[in-house]
């Protein structure tokens, strides 16, 4: 990113009131360096902003300034508090999502902590490091509607991101708790809000149905329906870990318990 040069205070117009684009060539020049200054500052402070947000140079994250939202990036973002609100816990953690590669590859740069993901939709556009990640046996494509791949309580945490939305109650009553049965200290959901802006065309192409996006209440009913219960411990260290770095998630989360 361009650095911010001062602009010199020290520059006025002509108290003559003689307007410097009709000036001579000498003093139009430093009106043009001005005007550029002006640009290049307006464009740091543009630039600062996004990146206060977390937003620039990350695609996806322009994707959700434009309405385009996804909890995938969500997740990204709250790596460090989950690690805080799950410690050990997240030893050997599976990703459950669209775009799993990009998750794998963050968990992979934290120490001690195995990465693995599933992704359930096509990766045919996939860049070189993701195939790199499903030819190693890291991410697997695999239809979440059906049994997961996986023994009992084959990872520490399981997190899921975005791709719930896009199953109907009949599949939702499948695939939870084989979520759960994979993992042993917990489930994490992160799930967008109704007023997110997701069903758009190339989401039915791709994912077969525009996303449904379900209120907490809607969700709370459905987990109680299905026996998971909340995980408090790490639910409520998250939330402490939230609001001491003044982070305001945009996406429901939901902390659950495995099966015992």
């Amino acid at each position: 990113m361009a650095t911010r040069r001062p602009i010199n205070p020290s520059r006025r117009i002509p108290e003559s009131g003689a307007a410097p684009f009709l000036s001579t060539a000498r003093s139009r020049a430093p009106s043009y360096r001005s005007i550029a200054l002006i640009i290049l500052g307006a464009l740091f402070v543009i630039g600062f902003f996004y990146r206060r947000q977390g937003t620039f140079g990350n695609p996806t994250a322009l994707n959700r300034v434009e309405g385009d939202f996804s909890c995938t990036f969500e997740v990204e973002h709250a790596i460090p508090i989950l690690k805080k609100a799950y410690g050990d816990s997240m030893h050997k953690v599976l990703h459950v999502g669209p775009d799993t590669c990009s998750i794998v590859s963050r968990l992979k740069r934290e120490k001690e902590i195995e990465a693995f993901g599933i992704e359930p939709y096509d990766i045919e556009d996939a860049d070189l490091s993701c195939k790199r990640l499903v030819r190693r046996g890291l991410v697997r494509v695999a239809d979440i509607k059906f049994p997961l791949p996986y023994r009992a309580k084959s990872f520490s945490l399981v997190i899921v991101s975005d791709s719930l939305d896009y199953l109907s109650p009949k599949y939702l009553n499948k695939t939870l708790p084989e979520l759960a049965r994979v993992s042993s200290n917990g489930l994490v959901i992160f799930t967008g809000y109704p007023r997110h802006k997701k069903a758009r065309a190339v989401d039915k192409a791709k994912y077969g149905r525009p996303a449904k996006l379900r209120s907490t209440t809607w969700w709370v009913r459905l987990f109680v329906q299905m026996s998971l219960e909340e995980n408090e411990i790490p639910a409520k260290k998250f939330e402490h870990a939230t609001e001491k770095r003044s982070y305001t998630p945009q996406c429901q989360i939901f902390h659950l318990k495995s099966y015992q």
